[in-house]
Formats: C-alpha cells, structure tokens, sequence
C-alpha cells in the first residue's frame, strides 16, 4: 500500500507540473500573437467560456491568453480530484469526506464566478 500511495504522490507532482508548464506555453504563445497581431477584439473582451472557445478556434490572441490563464486554474483542482482518490485507496474515510467537500466548493466558485 506504501509503494501504491508514492506513485500517487508522483502522480500529483506530474500533474502540477505539466499543468503549469502547459499553461505558460499556451500564455507565451497568447502572447506572441498579441504581439503580431492585437487581441483580436474590439470593444468587450470574452468572459464566456463558449466566447473563449470561438476565440480560440479563431485564433484570438487575448482567448489564447484566457486558455492558459483558465489551464492554470484547472491544475490544482485536478490536483484535489487525484487526492480524493488516493484518500480513497488509503481507505481514509475523513479525508476522502474533506476533500471531496473541497472539490465542491472550488467547482461552486468556479461556477458563481462564471456567472457574474
């Protein structure tokens, strides 16, 4: 059980990594375009996730931007959903109960400020 909940350790250490680093590299390239290009709006900025995405498949500097900056978000709340799991394997009831409420509240958040 000890060697299952280091790998799980090393899971969560890759997944922060790779997280920030794709996140940097999708800004950087945001960012590069802004430069070449503008931001690719006029007037209101996308604040919609789906506003974002047509931005993005247009190629849309500041959505690119957006991307990473929401990349970046979404990396540490993976990081909560691979602990539940390894709370889980542990059979640490408590913690997988915590952790869980955890979860829910970033996605509550996360969806509140989607909102507004």
């Amino acid at each position: 059980m000890h060697e299952e909940m280091r790998k799980v350790e090393l899971i969560i250490g890759k997944i922060l990594r790779i997280g920030v680093v794709t996140s940097a590299i999708v800004i950087v390239i945001g960012i590069m375009l802004y430069f070449l290009n503008g931001s690719g709006y006029t007037g209101n900025f996308p604040t919609r996730f789906s506003t974002i995405l047509n931005g993005i498949v247009a190629g849309k500097s500041y959505a690119i931007i957006m991307l990473g900056i929401f990349l970046l978000i979404l990396t540490p709340v993976l990081r909560v959903v691979v602990s539940i799991y390894a709370f889980y394997k542990e059979k640490d009831t408590m913690y997988v109960v915590i952790t869980t409420i955890v979860l829910v509240i970033l996605i509550i958040a996360m969806l509140l400020g989607y909102r507004s």
